[in-house]
């Protein structure tokens, strides 16, 4: 099999939304998903022997040598498809599969060459392309297969198909194409002559050549027009013909498949942020070496004495084992506010690993294993923690002594990378693979062969996750990183847990009345579109909308896509101000109630049956050490709304407790860019006492404090917080509605008011570009090699985390901190009162009766004190019996 490489990743970047498939850093990957997933499937669909892909080299060959004018037509290639070829390139590259790209000659001609010899050699050939010249090479032995559909459906192209589909045979095709031409290379058609007449007169005479030596029998207008262009004709005929004698490094015997580089393959998908488990299951399943991979013992240099623990035995073995450095691995599994164990595995440097059924536990065996887990002086290491903790303490275990959490480790060696799993993370940091867990999470044990092969596979991990911590340990100190596990993460994981656990209260009935609302409004700008149009259409068709506001009503057009002019929230709401027209405004309305509408659903359906929703916090996806949640996900409640505010009231005071209190910082990310930037003026506005942006608008727009405006406010507002995240002048221009250069211009006064944070911004870049890295104040670092990156996107991306990290990135360090703080001083006040929720760098706690008072004072004293700052923190605090009545 042999196959196109520019072609198909051309036709997969077309096929494929790019802003759907992009890494954190701004690096496309939706010509690579594309690729590798027909890849992936071609492979496994026509199992070939022997394989090769062929690339283009670049567009001057000696076809455009010959023709300047060859595919001199071609728009430039979009900066987004730039760089992902050469990425392809490293994944075949991974799987052994041989590239070919030669100098001067297109990927056609490589791939004919390889043909021609491959059926010499009596080869069936098959050749995967998007392009129609390929059909030349069909024979009896070589077969095209052709993308009719993006790159999902291929077409098979033998000489019956090449005959029913051109009226021609194979090697007709390219007499029928020089006289047809090619738009997409450029090539010159005959005026008045169309792939009809081109096939008839191939017939007629035979070929090409013999067409030529009797051009003067073609009667009528088509005869002329084809005598007055022979010459150009002659030429596409010459450059259509495939070159079948190219030089090439290897021979087809050299194209044997071979077995994967696994470790290699499973790296360049995590780094590119390929997580699809669908096409990662794809690929290995079409590697030649898995049946080796699957008999390799999954712990190379590693030998396992590992014993299923019958009811009796767990206590003796924690007798021998349990003072050594043990790794702990589980199946369980959690759903709204409560869980199970069914498995646990243990394993210990020396080999020694057990395995038992938590159930099977006598008395003996669940007081030992409790007293080793609550044992803060016995060591432990863990692949996320926090899972382990919150579903072990609904058996009662409380776990103590966690020394590394793999997850977290992982993370703070490389907070970029979108996955933690411990398949990944073993094969990359020891080269071992780990047997896939049981689909469930169950037992599924029905004979003594299942359940030890289920026992070794889970204490196999157990190990892996021992021998990871070792391998992290270094990783962590070579990146300044361990103090932040031990002091941050690891004490923010267990109070997370805990969290978890509490959840909070929920009013089932105000938010099912909030979902009926929502509902009702979402019906309502349904009956106003149709009104406003005069008939009945699906307000969630984008190709309906498009005939509506462009065909029907013939608006502005917007921003052009793959699909038609594009009508996102964006573009409706630049329609509404272009325009008197109702229907983008109502359009707005619909969307945002239906938005509400499932953020309601999604609340409701989490209600446990303790009345309380339990959201899950993460700590390892905002690459700047910010927490976030899901099922459900709080931040996706609106703040600043009306409709946010009132689902916020849902979330009340629990049975047992007397009022809900939330506590923040007051403008926390400026607070730390005046810090980090030591700009004078910027801590004089903050040490003022005044309002911050109004101080600030003044020294900007050259005013006295009483003149300034809301508007100028606004303005000041966004283009402070802008700037902690990284906000450019075009970003700036879009928030605000303005011109790019009124936003520049903004941007640039500011600069001139305030030196310090200009300087400190640039400072910021420079030293990331040196280092690799930015940095926070308590060292957590964000490694950022894009910023030496030739691909101008991904470097100016890259220059905005670099910005926004050591901002944020201190920001989320001194919330863990608060957190932390105000915990240790609620337990050692000897408080029932209990904190529930962090979202927004909000704080929630559960006050319990007659609290209040000591609770506030010690939030505010514990939270103000975290770190210290140039702009002292300032910390809000309110209360009341729900989540929005607490807001301050």
């Amino acid at each position: 099999m042999l196959m196109d490489g520019h072609s198909l990743a051309y036709r997969a970047f077309f096929a494929l939304p790019a802003e759907n498939f992009t890494t954190a850093t701004g690096q496309p990957t939706n010509a690579i998903y594309g690729f590798a997933s027909m890849l992936a499937n071609t492979l496994r669909d026509e199992a070939p022997t022997h394989f090769a892909v062929a690339f283009d080299v670049s567009r001057k060959t000696w076809r455009s040598e010959e023709f300047t004018e060859y595919k001199a037509n071609r728009s430039k290639t979009p900066d987004e498809f730039k760089g992902q070829v050469e990425l392809i390139g490293e994944l075949l590259d991974a799987m052994h599969t041989p590239r070919f790209a030669v100098d001067g000659f297109e990927a056609d001609d490589v791939i004919a060459t390889l043909a021609t010899q491959a059926e010499a050699e009596g080869f069936e050939v098959l050749i995967v392309t998007g392009d129609r010249d390929s059909f030349q090479l069909v024979s009896d032995h070589v077969t095209v297969l052709y993308p009719t559909k993006g790159v999902s459906e291929l077409t098979r192209f033998t000489p019956e198909k090449v005959q029913e589909k051109y009226g021609l045979s194979p090697s007709q095709y390219p007499d029928f194409a020089a006289l047809r031409g090619d738009p997409s290379d450029n090539l010159p058609g005959i005026p008045g002559v169309g792939e009809k007449t081109a096939a008839k007169w191939i017939n007629q005479f035979g070929s090409f050549a013999e067409l030529v030596e009797r051009v003067d029998e073609v009667k009528g207008k088509a005869g002329a027009n084809l005598r007055e262009h022979l010459d150009a004709v002659k030429l596409n005929r010459r450059l259509t013909e495939m070159v079948r004698d190219v030089e090439l490094p290897k021979t087809v015997g050299d194209l044997a498949r071979e077995a994967y580089d696994r470790k290699t393959v499973t790296m360049i998908l995590d780094t590119l942020e390929i997580r699809n488990p669908s096409l990662r299951e794809r690929l290995f399943a079409v590697d030649p070496g898995a049946e080796e991979a699957e008999e390799t013992p999954a712990e190379p240099g590693v030998e396992l004495d590992g014993t299923v623990l019958a009811t009796g035995e767990v206590a003796p073995w924690l007798a021998e084992h349990g003072n050594a450095v043990l790794g702990l691995a589980s199946v369980d599994s959690w759903s709204l506010g409560t869980g199970t164990v069914t498995e646990i595995a243990l394993a210990a440097a020396g080999g020694e690993a057990a395995w038992f059924d938590p159930s099977t536990l006598d008395e003996a065996d669940e007081q030992a294993f409790a007293a080793w887990l609550r044992d803060a002086a016995k060591p432990k290491v863990l692949h996320n923690a926090k899972g382990a903790m919150r579903v072990f303490a609904e058996h009662g275990w409380r776990v103590e002594g966690v020394t590394m959490d793999t997850a977290l480790a992982a993370y703070l060696v490389k907070p970029g990378r979108r996955s933690f799993a411990l398949d990944a993370l073993s094969l990359e940091y020891l080269g071992r693979e780990l047997a896939p867990a049981p689909a469930d999470g169950q037992l599924a044990f029905g004979t003594d062969e299942d359940e030890q092969a289920e026992a070794d596979a889970l204490m196999i991990k157990a190990r892996a996750i021992l021998d990871l911590g070792e391998a992290f340990g270094e990783r962590l100190k070579e990146v300044g990183a361990a103090e932040l596990l031990a002091d941050i993460e690891l004490p923010t994981s267990a109070l997370l847990a805990r969290m978890e656990r509490h959840g909070i209260a929920a009013d089932r009935a105000h938010l099912e009345s909030m979902e009926q609302m929502f509902a009702g409004a979402v019906q309502q700008a349904v009956k106003e579109a149709h009104a406003s149009v005069g008939h009945e259409f699906n307000l969630g068709s984008p190709k309906q909308l498009q005939e509506v506001f462009f065909g029907e009503l013939d608006l502005p057009k917007t921003k052009k896509t793959k699909t038609g002019y594009t009508t996102d929230a964006d573009a409706l709401a630049w329609l509404a101000t272009q325009t008197d027209h109702e229907l983008p405004v109502i359009m707005l309305r619909h969307r945002e109630q239906a938005k509400l509408r499932v953020t309601v659903e999604g609340l409701i359906k989490t209600i446990a049956a303790d009345g309380r929703i339990h959201t899950t916090f993460n700590q390892t996806v905002a690459a700047t050490g910010r927490l976030s949640s899901t099922d459900p996900n709080l931040q996706n409640i609106p703040v600043r709304t009306d409709e946010g505010r009132a689902i916020r009231r849902g979330f009340v005071v629990g049975e047992g407790f007397e009022s809900l209190m939330t506590a923040d910082y007051s403008q926390i990310e400026l607070r730390v860019m005046a810090h980090l930037s030591e700009d004078e003026g910027l801590l004089e506005a903050f040490n003022s006492g005044e309002d911050l942006h109004n101080t600030v608008a003044s020294q900007v727009f050259d005013v006295a404090p009483t003149a300034v405006d809301a508007e100028m406010r606004r303005k000041i507002k966004a283009m402070s917080y802008g700037l902690a995240y990284g906000l450019s002048a075009f970003g700036l221009s879009q928030q605000l509605n303005i011109e790019a250069g009124e936003a520049r211009a903004l941007m640039d006064t500011y600069f001139e008011r305030f030196g310090g944070v200009r300087d400190y911004l640039r400072r910021v870049v420079d030293e990331a570009r040196a280092t690799g890295y930015t940095e926070t104040m308590l060292g957590r670092r964000r490694y950022l090699p894009d910023l030496n990156s030739d691909n101008r996107q991904r470097r100016e991306m890259a220059e905005r985390m670099a910005l926004n990290a050591p901002i944020q990135g201190t920001a989320a360090d001194i919330v863990k901190i608060a957190m932390l703080n105000v915990d240790k001083a609620l337990t050692e006040a000897k408080l029932t009162s209990r904190m529930l929720l962090q979202v927004h760098d909000e704080i929630v706690l559960e006050i319990a009766p007659g609290e209040a008072e000591a609770a506030e004072e010690l939030v505010r004293r514990e939270m103000a004190a975290a770190v210290h700052l140039r702009a002292p923190l300032d910390v809000s605090v309110g209360l009341g019996p729900d989540w929005e009545s607490a807001a301050h």
